[in-house]
């Protein structure tokens, strides 16, 4: 795990007018900004006949010698890579690479995709890799660059062409900004989809100009061309064709024996390292599966970690205790005091470089930082609920779905009307009528949720279940919503069944851009490596193979994988509600942190920063401190945009 940068002048190809000074001078500010990511050693490496630059930081995980250091120039000189992941199968690759007599100095993935590169091409190499990774390689033959980018999005990687065509581009965005050339004015329409999502879907960025490459996705750039090319080499539509053309036929007990050898396979080759390597578990579904097969793959109790909070309704402490001592481990926890979980908050814009407003990525954050005193490498749960049918919201949007279907406009809309008549604190104590083991938590912000959806044609359900401001063009100034997967009309025809579309939504835009990009950034903040078995492509594919039935059973999810981790662990320290995992960020805007967010909500910062209407959010913000309304969610959008705009255009918006 490493982040790395570059840049590659396009212009001036052939007129050999680069000053190398400049190029490593240059290469060098970029990669120091992210020495987060790679505390244990960073290199350069230029070419100032095309004007390249290719910097690197390293996190030491595999082969730890001198052989392992980035950039890496192949054996014999053609090709050059800066590089950020992990390979899985790199030891197979580098067999059948040694078969036919390539030589390695060392025994770094790094080195064997860069071998395998020259000798089976880079498109044929990156369809081989089993891992995540994203990558720049250059080619000093062909005068070609091509920047790569793993099949789900574990790891990012941004780039942009300047109007001087320049090409540059790194793991974060912060490594770009460190170009004297990169682009800094702010995307409106970006800005307007992230109060939408609380993210910024990809391909977009804060900055006009700058771009994510998508996931399972390849630029190639010849140095004569001013425009690259960007194909797909892995598509979550192929697997779900695939999936539905070619479904698993196997009964229950075959499927449970595929699931658990692909797991198990998945979980075995990310504990390869040659550092101390643990997990994070939480006592889900998911967390726990991942730890169960890494306890039976080892001879040694594995380290697990944990954080808890003393709040009631966001512990999930005890339950990850109780898994632990069932199965085994060497298990670390910590309670977290509210006051050490508000002190993040000022170092958010600094971790994720553009808005982002997940709140999780508080615990997130504090769960790698503790976990980063004992480990260098931590294996998580994450892809679960995506693959196997684990959101509640899947279960709810279907029969909330049917009932849009059989019930008049005007009747929903007065069920609609009367649940907002009581505050969320009057739907949390209804609620507590409900058994603990049937209580969904934070019943009355899901409440008032069902009571905007109530008004939603069905074309736009989807939409509207995961919006955060549903019409956020009404609130950003200049801004234009880009329309991207979400409002494909086509998708309903090729993935008819409602939940599997969700699934499909969720893993393209999600998935990579908030749950992935919450997770890379909290962990490398803390140079922690966090591996996810869970999206190994192959048990990814295989999921799309599997009938419903097989996922959900007696209105749960995860069917398939809860027979799998009942083998391990019983089924009384599992079946719960799902929790989440987050942090009461609602009663902190009423409490300890009203000071901050009465400064970020005042009537000078909407007008210093100039990014959205100040009426509607602060008419939101009234209703929220007075116990009317919970909207907390949407307020931590604003929060958060103008906690970067603080930190990134301290004199205003442009």
């Amino acid at each position: 795990m490493c982040g790395f940068a570059g840049f590659l002048s396009l212009r001036s190809y052939g007129s050999q007018k680069h000053s190398a000074d400049r190029l490593t001078k240059i290469a060098h500010q970029m990669g120091d900004v992210m020495i987060h990511r790679g505390p244990d050693g960073g290199g350069i490496w230029t070419d100032p006949k095309v004007g390249l630059a290719l910097s690197h930081r390293r996190l030491s995980i595999i082969d730890l010698s001198k052989a392992g250091r980035q950039p890496m120039v192949s054996g014999q000189g053609r090709m050059a890579i800066s590089y950020n992941g992990e390979v899985y199968n790199a030891n197979e690759l580098r067999a059948e690479l040694q078969d036919i007599g390539v030589a390695f100095q060392g025994h770094s993935d790094t080195e064997v995709i860069l071998e395998s590169s020259v000798q089976w091409g880079v498109v044929n190499t990156v369809q081989k890799l089993v891992g995540m990774f994203a990558f720049v390689l250059w080619d000093t033959v062909e005068k070609q660059l091509w920047l790569v980018r793993d099949r789900l999005g574990i790891k990012p990687l941004y780039y942009t062409i300047t109007p001087d065509q320049t090409l540059i581009f790194g793991s974060e965005l912060k490594a770009l900004r460190a170009h004297p050339n990169c682009p800094s004015e702010i995307n409106r329409d970006a800005v307007s989809a992230f109060m939408r999502h609380n993210y910024i879907p990809g391909p977009f960025s804060i900055f006009k100009g700058i771009q994510k490459l998508q996931p399972g996705h390849i630029l190639k750039l010849n140095i004569d061309d001013y425009e690259p090319s960007v194909e797909p080499y892995w598509s979550l539509d192929d697997a779900a064709r695939h999936g539905e053309t070619y479904p698993f036929k196997g009964d229950e007990p075959a499927a449970l024996e595929a699931l658990e050898a692909l797991f198990a396979d998945a979980v075995s080759r990310r504990m390869i390292a040659d550092v101390p390597l643990g997990a994070f578990l939480s006592g889900g579904i998911d967390s726990s599966t991942v730890v169960a097969l890494m306890q039976a793959n080892s001879t040694q109790p594995v380290r697990t970690f944990s954080i808890g909070f003393s709040e009631d309704g966001f512990d999930e402490a005890v339950h990850a205790k109780a898994v632990a001592a069932h199965i085994g481990t060497d298990h670390t926890e910590m309670y977290v005091t509210s006051e050490e979980a508000r002190a993040v908050i000022p170092n958010l814009p600094d971790y994720y470089d553009e808005p982002f407003a997940d709140s999780s990525q508080i615990p997130t954050y504090l769960v790698s930082a503790m976990t980063r005193d004992h480990v260098t490498v931590a294996l998580s749960g994450d892809g679960g609920d995506e693959l196997f049918t684990g959101y509640n919201r899947y279960f709810q949007a279907q029969k909330i779905k049917r009932m849009l279907t059989l019930v008049p406009s005007s009747l929903r809309a007065a069920a609609g009307s009367t649940i907002r008549a009581f505050p969320p604190s009057f739907w949390n104590d209804v609620f507590k009528l409900v058994p603990p083991s049937k209580r969904p938590p934070q019943a009355g912000d899901k409440m008032h949720k069902l009571s905007e959806v109530l008004n939603t044609d069905q074309d736009g359900f989807y939409r509207r279940i995961i919006s955060h401001w549903p019409q956020p063009d009404e609130i950003v100034i200049d801004g234009r919503e880009p329309k991207g997967i979400i409002w494909d009309d086509g998708l309903q025809q090729r993935i008819p069944d409602f939940i599997r579309r969700m699934q499909y939504l969720d893993t393209l835009t999600y998935l990579p851009d908030d749950i992935l990009t919450k997770v890379d950034r909290a962990s490398m903040a803390v140079s922690l490596e966090a591996r996810l078995p869970m999206l190994d492509h192959r048990l990814v594919e295989f999921a799309w193979r599997l009938p419903e039935a097989m996922k959900i059973r007696n209105g749960e999810g995860k069917w398939l994988l809860r027979q799998l981790l009942y083998k391990y662990v019983p089924r009384t320290l599992i079946d719960r509600p799902k929790m989440g995992f987050g942090v009461p960020i609602g009663d902190w805007m009423r409490g300890p942190l009203l000071d901050w967010a009465e400064d970020l909500l005042s009537e000078s910062t909407f007008k210093k920063h100039g990014l959205l209407r100040a009426a509607p959010v602060l008419e939101k913000w009234r209703d929220h401190k007075s116990g009317r309304h919970n909207s907390q969610y949407l307020l931590w959008n604003v929060l958060m945009l103008h906690a970067w705009a603080e930190k990134y255009c301290a004199r205003g918006a442009t």
